[in-house]
């Protein structure tokens, strides 16, 4: 048998509950399965999920994109985070880290600030790792010879010279 509590306010007299705030954990993914087959172009503002077959450009700017085992991609990637466990072709521009697991097979290009391989990974690739500045770095490197490349050279003082009369 159900009481009613004598200490429970009316409902008219209830707060209402604050809105959950949204947290970066919670962000949505996108799935596409195994039986699904994209040929084109996907921009989106989530994390993607890809175990069907995409063929074209993915770009999800700030957010995670991950190949699983029976993913099959060739494309040209930017993401922040790319996660690869399925077969990929292509080239990926990821701000953050590319994790490529023992069950990938990777063939292309990766500029990204972080890269693991895990023992087992299939990987043909020509990779450019990117670091933040620095706070305090020169951007002249010191102990090196004048007149490389990106570097200023020295030039020469053009003061005019006057000449003296006889």
């Amino acid at each position: 048998m159900l009481r009613k509590n004598k200490n429970l306010k009316n409902d008219a007299e209830l707060e209402p509950l604050a809105a959950p705030e949204p947290s970066a954990v919670s962000v949505e993914k996108t799935i596409i399965g195994e039986n699904i087959s994209i040929k084109g172009s996907i921009h989106g503002k989530g994390n993607l999920v890809i175990q069907g077959s995409v063929k074209g450009n993915i770009d999800l700017e700030k957010h995670h994109l991950t190949i699983g085992p029976n993913g099959n991609v060739e494309a040209e990637i930017n993401a922040e985070h790319v996660t690869i466990s399925g077969h990929l072709t292509g080239n990926i521009h990821a701000r953050g880290k590319v994790e490529i697991t023992r069950t990938a097979e990777f063939s292309g290009e990766i500029k990204a600030k972080r890269i693991s391989v895990e023992d087992g990974a299939f990987l043909k690739a020509v990779i450019e790792l990117h670091r933040d500045a620095q706070p305090g770095s020169l951007s002249k490197p010191s102990g090196l010879p004048s007149g490389l490349p990106g570097q200023e050279k020295d030039k020469p003082n053009l003061k005019s010279a006057s000449a003296k009369g006889n």
